[in-house]
């Protein structure tokens, strides 16, 4: 892999902020936005975690590393949105998986 650490934390934290903008803000045609104004409510961004769980473990198993580095990005996003909807924090995921070094 390629790439340090810092840079993926990075990458991570201005994502986290972007959402938690969109959170804030609830610009229209934000993708966003409309996953905290959904009328399924939460439940939006758990069968987008389902759906994305689903062609992430498809894409292994046809071992295209294209799809499924893309299928990853889509699975964090969403659990970055979820996290968002929770109230919760990127420290509170990073605590946790500190935890399982």
């Amino acid at each position: 892999m390629s790439g340090d650490g810092h840079d993926g934390d990075e990458v991570l934290d201005e994502l986290f902020e972007v959402i938690e903008s969109r959170k804030e803000e609830l610009p229209d045609g934000s993708y966003t936005a409309s996953l905290f104004t959904h009328e399924k409510g939460e439940n939006a961004v758990l069968e987008k975690l389902g759906e994305e769980t689903t062609e992430l473990l498809l894409a292994a198993k046809d071992d295209d590393d294209e799809e499924l580095a893309h299928e990853a990005a889509d699975i964090v996003y969403h659990l970055l949105v979820l996290l968002s909807m929770k109230d919760m924090e990127l420290a509170d995921l990073r605590a946790e998986l500190r935890k399982r070094r």
